[in-house]
């Protein structure tokens, strides 16, 4: 048990020397930059006017009416995903009858070479093969 006091009595040390250290007061923002309502410097590329933001969030909420340049462009990357799939399948189609069409003619020629060797077996010499 007395290493849990050790503990918490050496975090509340580091937390009395952190919180009295000259430091601490530099990182702290002062209260001489003026009031929230007009903000100044870098804050003025942050924030907006309430007004500004209400207007920005109507025109882009979800049932805000799109721009005809939006509505070409969105049919455009739905035209090339189309045709980026229909390529896609079409890729796979032609493979896949050039693996039917190999598998086929290899499969007609085991079909002759076996009808060939049970011919030459079962040639009786009466008829030529053919």
């Amino acid at each position: 048990m007395s290493w849990t006091y050790t503990t918490l009595l050496a975090l509340l040390t580091v937390l009395l020397a952190l919180s009295l250290s000259p430091e601490a007061d530099s990182a702290a923002v002062s209260s001489s930059t003026g009031s929230g309502k007009d903000p100044q410097g870098p804050l003025k590329k942050i924030f907006m006017k309430e007004a500004d933001a209400s207007n920005f969030f109507q025109q882009r909420s979800r049932r805000g009416v799109k721009s005809q340049d939006e509505i070409d462009a969105e049919q455009r990357q739905v035209l090339a995903a189309d045709e980026r799939k229909r390529e896609f399948h079409e890729k796979r189609r032609n493979e896949f009858e050039n693996y039917a069409e190999e598998e086929n003619d290899e499969q007609d020629e085991r079909t002759r070479e076996s009808s060939e060797q049970w011919r030459e077996f079962h040639y009786d010499g009466m008829h030529p093969p053919q």
